[in-house]
């Protein structure tokens, strides 16, 4: 069986169990390390069911923050059953640029995978991440819409933006419509850095809302994701400086990671990317430090390290790869 730390980030406890030591500090996820800090301040009434005009405000709120008609827009408990609902709802043939998440594969059964440059030229059903994971690279704007020129009236095109909040230019957003064949899916958790709150978005036409609102169901999120969601994207300061501060804070690691002999890869200011002779070892190194990273079974020489939080976090990260 592959190790749970190979399947996806954030297996923390596994490694715990696997390798030992307590105190752990998690660079898989590819997430912010210093979250919005209000949502301890929210009073969540747990003895009501979920209001629906709440819900209402958080996609209004979203939407604004996404730069897309409110319409367009359906709140999802994660992004992870927005993809899988979304595509179930497609169905037909597809393909997926790859590599990718591993989801992307799995969303439509009659998926299969096919490269960055195959993409470009593809006519049908093509799913994408932009930015992309686990690389972080970004497809500029002019070639995307290219790509969407070319969907026929019985095709789509799916984008995958779960990293695309610290830079909203590279975001397809505005081109979402009644009449186009775009869906967009967007992740609260990663830029925000609460992944717990389980919140995401489904940006499409009504011909993919409304059924996928039916599939969802009366109350498809907690009254804390609603409630978390609504505030976090109204408080513009917070983005703005987040914004600013995460494109530094990789730089730090890109400086980290050279100063270590690795050459960093990679747009997204969320994580990094770095190729090795023997990528497991490294992890198993990092790992005996107590640090978690991202290693992949299919692609044995990548490993995904994501920010550190803090001068004390990085120079812990720089220590454990100068001391191998």
């Amino acid at each position: 069986m592959t190790n749970p730390w190979m399947w996806h980030g954030g297996g923390v406890e596994a490694a715990k169990r696997h390798f030992g030591g307590a105190d752990w500090l998690d660079l898989s996820t590819g997430m912010n390390p210093d979250p919005w800090p209000g949502a301890d301040d929210i009073a969540i009434d747990w003895q009501r069911l979920p209001d629906t005009d709440a819900l209402r405000r958080l996609e209004e709120v979203a939407a604004r923050f996404f730069g897309v008609a409110p319409e367009h827009v359906c709140a999802v408990p994660g992004t992870e059953i927005g993809l899988r609902l979304t595509g179930s709802l497609i169905g037909g043939e597809a393909r997926y640029m790859a590599p990718s998440y591993r989801t992307h594969g799995e969303m439509i059964a009659d998926a299969a995978a096919i490269d960055r440059a195959g993409s470009e030229h593809h006519d049908g059903t093509l799913i994408l991440a932009n930015p992309n994971n686990p690389d972080g690279g970004v497809i500029e704007a002019d070639v995307l819409h290219d790509i969407l020129d070319r969907r026929t009236p019985e095709s789509w095109l799916l984008i995958d933006e779960a990293f695309a909040d610290p830079e909203p230019t590279i975001s397809l957003a505005g081109l979402v419509s009644d009449t186009r064949n775009l869906v967009i899916f967007r992740s609260f958790g990663k830029f925000f850095g609460l992944a717990g709150v389980r919140l995401g978005f489904v940006l499409g036409p009504p011909s993919i809302l409304d059924p996928l609102r039916r599939l969802l169901g009366a109350w498809p999120l907690s009254a804390a994701a609603v409630e978390i969601g609504t505030a976090a994207y109204q408080d513009e300061a917070w983005i703005a400086a987040t914004r600013h501060r995460l494109p530094e804070q990789a730089a730090a690691l890109d400086a980290i990671l050279a100063g270590a002999g690795h050459q960093p890869i990679g747009e997204c200011p969320l994580f990094r990317l770095i190729e090795v002779d023997d990528a497991q070892s490294l992890f198993e190194r990092l790992a005996g430090a107590a640090i978690l990273t991202r290693p992949f079974a299919d692609k044995p020489q990548w490993l995904r390290i994501g920010l550190p939080s803090g001068d004390a976090t990085a120079a812990r990260l720089a220590a454990a790869l100068a001391h191998g």
